[in-house]
């Protein structure tokens, strides 16, 4: 029987073990788990087609974020350089002041302790995580799905046996074999070691540990993201960004999932978006005016407006003008990442104070919502939430604060 007990033991020990090394450290493990994976991509690669032999081929969005390749191994070890060369946020002195009656009084930042996660599918999340909270200070436990069973064990082993070659306890990062909905419950309890736990899948996964969890969870990651094209944008440049947010990776969570366009230009920008989304395979779910200027458009249904597809399929409605715009965006977006296309600049101004989302843009691809194009190395979720951490979550959203205050023998009156 898995004894999640002990894991919860070795995992506060070692956050005490991982808070006091030094950036160096830290610096030249994560570099010896990054060769170490790169120089057993061919294993890796083989575990990962065992999980790969027991999926359902219809789901098409599931099985790539599932799949591994060299050059996706090859960019988790990159990613891991990079956050092995990024400033250490660990004692970072965020101010110092001095009071009257001479206390010298500062915050500066800490690690959070043990930080779990709970992932569906994607390997790199194992990585990622485990880098990162390592950067951070912390010890971490690592809970994939049944489905990514073979890569994630054969991962996470790699990850142990490099730090256990540069003389660190393998318990830095542990992986909880069991993957019962049972002892994801009984994890999501465990408020005693762990200190904050974060989700990321699908919206099931985040609402069921969102509502079982005593420990704090930070909410990450489901985007019904949209894109509003206004009266004044750049048609031609509009369908390019439209293109690339809803087919360079469909099955993400920063794709765009919804089209809106301002009526003053719908007659011309919606059959030629969506002429090109459809020679990109994208399935068009229009309004009844879309439906008529581009008949081979499905009927939305009112489900359509809230949904995150992570498929080859996008919403489009005509809206009547930028209030609507922002009305329809705050009734059915996810609060992941929202764009605007405009050459208005009060437009662009009132958006990005009106819409109520981690990441807003304007005259840009939601694509680039992601650690890494955000110069955060790697990224261990986006987080949807308003509270310590929000967007693309770093080095910084793993660490906490505290004060510490100097004195010279001050007693209060």
């Amino acid at each position: 029987m898995f004894n999640l007990e002990q894991v919860g033991q070795n995992a506060k020990a070692m956050a005490r073990y991982v808070g006091r090394l030094s950036s160096q450290a830290k610096t030249d493990a994560l570099l010896a788990c990054a060769n170490a994976l790169d120089a057993n991509c061919e294993y890796i690669l083989a575990e990962n087609q065992k999980d790969m032999a027991r999926v359902n081929p219809e789901r098409a969005a599931f099985n790539d974020r599932l799949m591994l390749n060299s050059q996706r191994v090859a960019a988790m070890a990159q990613g891991l350089r990079k956050v092995a060369h990024m400033d250490d946020p660990v004692n970072e002195i965020l101010y110092m002041k001095t009071l009257p009656n001479g206390l010298q009084v500062g915050e500066r930042r800490a690690p959070m302790g043990v930080v779990g996660m709970i992932y569906e599918a994607r390997p790199n999340v194992t990585v990622d995580s485990f880098g990162l909270c390592f950067k951070a200070g912390n010890s971490s436990i690592l809970r994939g799905s049944s489905e990514a069973l073979y890569s994630n064990i054969a991962l996470v082993g790699i990850l142990q046996d490099a730090l256990e070659a540069v003389g660190h306890p393998r318990e830095i990062v542990q992986l909880i074999t069991d993957t019962s909905r049972e002892v994801a419950r009984e994890f999501m309890k465990m408020r005693k070691y762990v200190d904050v736990l974060i989700p990321r899948g699908g919206a099931e996964l985040i609402r069921s540990t969102v509502e079982n969890s005593t420990i704090p969870v930070i909410e990450t990651g489901v985007g019904n993201c949209h894109i509003f094209v206004d009266e004044t944008a750049d048609l031609e440049n509009a369908v390019e960004i439209v293109i690339n947010a809803k087919t360079q990776r469909p099955t993400v969570c920063n794709a765009c999932e919804k089209l809106l366009v301002h009526a003053a230009v719908a007659n011309t920008f919606v059959p030629a978006v969506c002429r090109a989304l459809a020679e990109k395979g994208v399935t068009i779910r229009g309004d009844e005016q879309v439906c008529k200027l581009f008949p081979a458009a499905e009927a939305a249904t009112e489900e359509d407006w809230g949904l995150e597809y992570l498929n080859l399929t996008v919403g489009v409605k005509v809206v009547a003008d930028f209030d609507a715009a922002v009305e329809h965006i705050s009734m059915y977006s996810s609060g992941h990442s929202d764009a605007i296309l405009t050459n208005d600049y009060t437009n662009a101004q009132r958006f990005t104070a009106e819409v109520d989302s981690a990441a807003v843009y304007v005259n840009a691809s939601t694509r680039f919502t992601d650690g890494e194009q955000f110069g955060y190395g790697a990224e261990i979720g986006i987080s949807t939430q308003k509270l310590h951490a929000r967007g693309p979550m770093g080095l910084k959203a793993l660490t906490t604060t505290k004060f510490v205050i100097l004195g010279s023998g001050q007693v209060r009156p």
